[in-house]
């Protein structure tokens, strides 16, 4: 049950002037700037509950489309507003305005199934545009780093490892180069080299097994493109890709260990994206398409994406039974999102949240000695056992 308290409210700066919803959107105003906001699926009844920090419930709502009623209340510190679904829809994306004080959520309807996973997922977190000394920066304010295309000609890196007959892992230390990543607030901390030093241990680990071989998509301090990351693993014929990350929150004492694989939106799209490509060749390893039609190309893009999304999707559930133990881990451990380092049609690919740079608890046990070994003894654990099922089976 929903449980609103609407005693002892605090004096908020902003108050929900009005909610509107339309057949495919929610729009919500604010008569001040908010600090935030997080939506979050709730089942049984189907409900899409948005909570804004700093704000007071208040106003008037319409309502269309999926959303059969919004109720309004005090929750924490700030306001809880319910859209009652008459049937299941998900948040698919959600921006503030450039003045904070409007917030439009996209819904989607979707199957009950697609619902429940959702709501598995947990919260969407939605900051406003930063602002500084009270003063919003403009949306059109930027600050910009040349990127460079992906190479024609990738430079592959070493493989450990001396028996071609053993599977091959790619780990992806995330970021590098003139790309930081998150930096931790307290200490500086830069996750391009938490990564490293993580996907390093994850490789010695691999190795000291026996079981497979392991390359590294960067071994020092360089700047990859994302195509390039799973692309130097699929020019190697890896069997699985694992891309090295740390979380980060604007603010909270969110932690934990977490894994993403590729929703099935995403699938769908990257899947007909594929299909319309001239060059056929290399879509699938192995299988050239060039001369099919249209239709089977697609039909076999479409199968052989759906069997790698399942087998990452079982890697991610092995690898969050084996962290628990060692590791802090996040109580949805698995979620699915649109990486484009997860868009691999053929090669089972995941991204491992390893924890939150931004939460000094977390950043000091992912960039420890003990912590690297500990997250690096789970994914051989996960590794052993995904290979050891996929031998049986073949």
């Amino acid at each position: 049950m929903l449980t609103l308290w609407f005693g002892g409210v605090p004096a908020w700066a902003a108050t929900v002037e009005r909610v509107e919803v339309a057949a495919d959107h929610v729009v919500l105003h604010f008569d001040a700037r908010v600090a935030g906001a997080s939506a979050v699926l709730l089942d049984g009844p189907q409900r899409i509950a948005i909570d804004v920090a700093g704000a007071t419930p208040g106003g008037v709502s319409t309502t269309d489309g999926p959303v059969l009623r919004v109720r309004q209340g005090v929750y924490r510190d700030g306001a809880r507003i319910v859209l009652d679904l008459a049937q299941p829809a998900i948040v698919s994306e959600g921006r503030f305005g450039a003045d904070g004080m409007t917030l439009t959520l996209a819904l989607r309807t979707v199957s009950d199934a697609r619902f429940a996973r959702a709501a598995a997922e947990g919260k969407l977190r939605y900051l406003p545009p930063f602002s500084y000394g009270g003063r919003a920066i403009p949306a059109s304010y930027s600050v910009t780093t040349p990127i460079p295309a992906p190479r024609a000609q990738l430079a592959l890196p070493r493989v450990y490892g001396d028996d071609d007959s053993r599977p091959l892992v790619v780990i992806d230390a995330g970021h590098g180069g003139i790309d930081p990543g998150a930096i931790s607030p307290t200490t500086g901390l830069k996750e391009k080299d938490v990564t490293l030093r993580i996907a390093r241990a994850i490789r010695d680990e691999l190795l000291a097994s026996g079981r497979v071989r392991v390359a590294l998509t960067r071994d020092d301090d360089r700047f990859l493109v994302l195509q390039e990351r799973y692309g130097v693993a699929r020019k190697l014929k890896a069997d699985l890709f694992i891309s090295v990350h740390c979380d980060s929150v604007g603010g909270g004492d969110a932690s934990g260990a977490s894994v993403y694989t590729l929703s099935e939106v995403a699938s769908d799209k990257e899947a007909a994206r594929l299909a319309a490509r001239e060059n056929k060749a290399d879509i699938i390893q192995g299988i050239n398409l060039g001369e099919a039609s249209p239709d089977i190309s697609s039909l076999l893009i479409d199968l052989t994406q759906r069997e790698t999304m399942n087998n990452s999707a079982s890697f991610a559930q092995l690898l969050g039974r084996e962290a628990r133990p060692l590791v802090p881990v996040k109580s949805n451990f698995h979620r699915m999102a649109s990486l484009v380092v997860l868009k691999a049609p053929d090669m089972p690919s995941i991204l491992f949240e390893t924890g939150y740079i931004s939460n000094p608890r977390d950043a000091a046990f992912i960039d420890s000695r003990e912590g690297r070994a500990r997250i690096a003894e789970s994914v051989r654990r996960a590794v052993d056992i995904h290979f050891a099922r996929r031998l049986a089976s073949n």
